[in-house]
This record gives structure tokens, C-alpha cells and sequence, in this order.
């Protein structure tokens, strides 16, 4: 069953070009809530934490550097259809296959640098909100 809750983070590459306003903007247009926001910088070890999931693969020891090298901007977004509908927004990974107006066709750098992370199931979506915002009583 599909929830109404996912998680975003705005990567260190497009914070530092400062997209952080715009993409924003372009979630809430297309119809997400923000429900929680906020600025950190994850440390290599929690960027590690973060992303165990992919500890196996030969992306993960760059993934956790490139995670940590500057601030994020993690948020919890709410729409119904929530995961599918931000995938969609966000468009492919790579964003040489993203589809024209989607956040990384118009923000990524490169694959690695694709200015933005989307929650990919609703399970993980409850994991990765948790991880950012578990002290927040709230979620």
C-alpha cells in the first residue's frame, strides 16, 4: 500500500549552487508538502549509516565522501502517492536519461552529483524520514 510520506535530500552540489530555493519551489508547485526541513551536514560515518544499503558496491566508499563533502537540505515530504510521485519529479539518476523539466534534468551534474535523493520504496521512506528527523517528536 502506498503512504503519502517520502524523503528528499537537496545534495551538497546543488545546495553550494544554491538550487536550494528553486527546487523547492518546484516540489511544492507540484503538489508536496513540506512537513519537516532542515539543514545538517552528514559525517562520513553517518553518511556511511545512511547508505548501508549499497556497502557491497564499488559506488559506496565515493557516495559516502561526496554525501559528507558539504551541507544537505533533507526533507520529509506529504502527497498522496508520495514515493512514486517524487521518483517521477525527480526524474532517472542519471540524468542523461532524466526527462526534460525534472529536477535532475535541470540541476544534476552528473550521475554521482544529481543534485537531489528520493526515497525509493515506502519502507524506506519511513527509515530515511527516521533517520533525519527521529529526535522530532512529530515523526
Amino acid at each position: 500500500m502506498a503512504t503519502n510520506r517520502t524523503l528528499t535530500m537537496i545534495k551538497p552540489d546543488a545546495y553550494a549552487d544554491g538550487h536550494t530555493g528553486e527546487i523547492l519551489q518546484i516540489i511544492q508547485r507540484a503538489g508536496f508538502k513540506i512537513v519537516a526541513l532542515k539543514l545538517t551536514q552528514l559525517s562520513a560515518e553517518k553518511a556511511g549509516e545512511f547508505y548501508a544499503v549499497h556497502k557491497e558496491k564499488p559506488f559506496y566508499g565515493d557516495l559516502c565522501k561526496y554525501m559528507s563533502s558539504g551541507p544537505i537540505v533533507a526533507a520529509i515530504l506529504e502527497k498522496e502517492n508520495a514515493v512514486a510521485d517524487f521518483r517521477e519529479l525527480i526524474g532517472a539518476t542519471n540524468p542523461a536519461d532524466s526527462t526534460t523539466g525534472t529536477i535532475r534534468n535541470l540541476f544534476a551534474k552528473s550521475l554521482e552529483a544529481n543534485a537531489v535523493h528520493g526515497s525509493d520504496s515506502d519502507e524506506n521512506a519511513k527509515i530515511e524520514g527516521d533517520f533525519h528527523f527521529a529526535d522530532d517528536e512529530q515523526f
